[in-house]
């Protein structure tokens, strides 16, 4: 008896044993991700990137818990695009114009009145140039770019109705420090002046600044509105942001996970569009009811000033990638 007691108890220890080293093994499975941004939790870029982050833990069956840090939380958008490279992070959303700094070519998405509107945006998102850009920039980087949403066309506030281009002369307005942003305000004579977005309102409210630029949707969550009279419909860019992940993550995914990671995040982009698409419709009626002067300018004065003092191939872009973007539909 003692000893089948003795095989008994040691075969018992042994699948505890054994149960305790899967355990371990399952908890040393699961990776821990940062995914970082700049936007406010109110806004679609954050609930549609938690949305993102619970699914990629579903479609895993919990091998990739990732948490999301919203509102420059984990720095900077000049910050957490480099901890891309650092390994400081392992997913962002982001304008491409900061990773227009490592790979020029993408920063032709930025130039002045280049898209239509956002559905131009969105198919030259799908198009065969943009592909090619991605492969170029994962090829420098080892960054893989996996969506692109809809951030809404670029309009501009100030403390003074602003009707066409030569108005703007010597406005000191805030942009954010990428050649593109400060094209049309160059161009039309004004003092364009970098300052982190997370100190936009601050900088407007103490009069370090007078104006600012940013989508109808960005001035509502950053609650620009408030230390602004008017608004300009100026929609000098149409802009996105990319989803991306860090060559650290990418490279250890397998095939089925890259594709999992990427569907998931297109997903995401698609919702976030939607929402972003519904609400800037709604705004100008809501910005007016808030008492602020909504103004229709003279569109063609900024196009004209753009086309003369800050043609295309001044700012390094080429005709060749102009010409597939005006293309895609």
């Amino acid at each position: 008896m003692s000893k089948r007691f003795t095989l008994k108890t040691l075969a018992a220890l042994g699948a505890v044993a054994m149960g305790t080293l899967l355990m371990s093994a399952g908890a040393q499975a699961q990776q821990k991700l940062k995914w970082a941004h700049a936007y406010e939790t109110s806004e679609p870029y954050h609930t549609d990137s938690v949305w993102a982050a619970e699914e990629i833990k579903k479609r895993s069956n919990g091998k990739f818990d990732i948490q999301v840090f919203p509102a420059s939380t984990l720095g900077k958008e000049t910050d957490i695009n480099q901890g891309l490279t650092l390994g400081t992070v392992d997913i962002i959303i982001s304008g491409p114009s900061f990773a227009a700094r490592t790979y020029p070519r993408f920063g032709i998405a930025y130039y002045p009145f280049i898209f239509r509107d956002g559905d131009h945006l969105i198919a030259y998102s799908k198009s065969p140039v943009f592909q090619e850009m991605v492969n170029e920039f994962r090829a420098k980087t080892g960054i893989q770019v996996t969506a692109y949403t809809y951030y809404g066309a670029r309009h501009t506030t100030a403390q003074k109705p602003i009707p066409n281009c030569a108005a703007m002369k010597g406005l000191k307005i805030r942009v954010p420090d990428v050649p593109a942003y400060r094209a049309t305000p160059e161009a039309c004579g004004a003092n364009p002046t970098p300052i982190a977005f997370a100190e936009v309102y601050l900088a407007l409210q103490n009069g370090t600044v007078e104006a600012q630029e940013n989508p109808l949707t960005t001035i509502e969550a950053k609650k620009f509105y408030e230390v602004q009279k008017a608004i300009m419909l100026t929609g000098h860019i149409v802009d996105g942001l990319t989803t991306q992940v860090a060559p650290h993550l990418w490279n250890k995914l397998s095939d089925a996970e890259k594709k999992m990671f990427t569907d998931v995040m297109q997903e995401a982009a698609v919702r976030s569009t939607a929402q972003i698409k519904k609400r800037e419709a709604e705004l100008v009626a809501e910005f007016k009811k808030k008492g602020l002067q909504v103004v229709e300018v003279d569109r063609k004065s900024f196009v004209d000033a753009v086309m003369k003092n800050k043609p295309l191939e001044s700012m390094g872009f080429t005709r060749a990638d102009y010409d597939k973007i005006q293309a895609a539909k």
